[in-house]
């Protein structure tokens, strides 16, 4: 509907989002109570939240990998889990496992630490392949299947997984079929300078042992499905809907890559698309925010051609010139 006032012409949104932009700034407002800069990571992460996709960060160490996850999740109230990875963690530390109890003369399940809404997983490459397998259908089916049984997940339900990709000692590297369940894999950077002089002095005027108890919570777990079911509703258009198509299917034939993305990233792009254009206010998708978020959703799903990665060519470089040359569709 059009209201013209003034000789202008303003639009009104096709779904609320006068609420959404207030709990989108106090969500921001809350994490930079600790956290300096990283609007890029914290903007993706909300993205995530949104679309109801889980998320990889990758950073050497000391980037508030796990302190940013961990105060995300304090500013939505809902339970909160965090499991370290290690060489000698079995599948069933994480899932739970089946306790005979001598009073009932039966097996009782004991749920793992999985069961809960926010999973921070540390370092989830220094697990062995059969714990990371582990993962594979709680993250993409929200269940587990133990002894014939299937446990339903609580929503909303986010993991959140970080790895150091410098450090090869006793790490496995997560297989492919693992990486396709993760909606983004964010990759995060050295602070500014002047970021960095921002952080000490808040290290020096606040140096508080909790910092997560600086933060207060937000939204409360229906409010958050609802932001969810809200994104669903965000409107775009059918050439934009070939335009996400055609992007991924380049990944397919390109020359450059060794293996191509499947339709579980034109669907991730499609949500995270919805989503960026969510968190920015509007109720309808652009171009800029596909080819925005697209890096981030292809990036841990390519693999580089053998010669194009000796040539010192990377999947960024590669993404970017198919996401620039494919025509958006009119």
């Amino acid at each position: 509907m059009e209201n013209i006032e003034n000789n202008e012409i303003s639009f009104n949104s096709r779904i609320p989002l006068d609420e959404l932009k207030n709990q989108i700034a106090a969500i921001k407002t809350e994490m930079h109570k600790v956290i300096i800069g990283q609007e890029e990571l914290i903007d993706l992460l909300l993205v995530a939240l949104i679309s109801n996709g889980h998320v990889l960060i990758e950073g050497v160490p000391g980037l508030a990998k796990t302190l940013t996850a961990k105060l995300l999740a304090k500013t939505v109230q809902t339970d909160f889990s965090r499991i370290q990875f290690t060489p000698d963690l079995m599948p069933s530390d994480i899932l739970g496992t089946s306790i005979f109890n001598n009073q009932s003369n039966n097996f009782e399940f004991k749920q793992g630490p999985v069961f809960s809404n926010f999973i921070l997983i540390d370092e989830i490459n220094r697990a062995p392949a059969k714990t990371q397998a582990a993962l594979f259908e709680v993250m993409e089916e929200r269940q587990i299947t133990i002894d014939g049984t299937t446990y339903e997940m609580e929503q909303p339900f986010l993991v959140l997984a970080t790895q150091n990709p410098i450090e090869q000692e006793g790490t496995y590297a997560l297989p492919e079929a693992q990486l396709d369940r993760f909606l983004m894999k964010i990759t995060i950077d050295y602070p500014t300078l002047e970021q960095e002089i921002q952080l000490l002095q808040l290290k020096q005027t606040n140096d508080h042992s909790d910092k997560t108890s600086l933060l207060n919570p937000v939204v409360n777990a229906q409010q958050l499905i609802e932001l969810q079911q809200l994104a669903q509703k965000v409107v775009i258009e059918p050439h934009l809907i070939q335009f996400i198509a055609q992007i991924v299917n380049n990944t397919r034939n390109h020359n450059f890559l060794y293996l191509g993305a499947s339709p579980r990233a034109s669907i991730a792009i499609l949500n995270a698309g919805k989503s960026f254009a969510l968190i920015n206010g509007r109720d309808f998708v652009t171009p800029d925010d596909i080819k925005y978020v697209a890096y981030y959703v292809l990036n841990h799903r390519l693999i580089l051609a053998p010669e194009r990665e000796m040539e010192g060519i990377t999947i960024k470089d590669v993404v970017k010139q198919i996401v620039e040359t494919v025509e958006i569709p009119r």
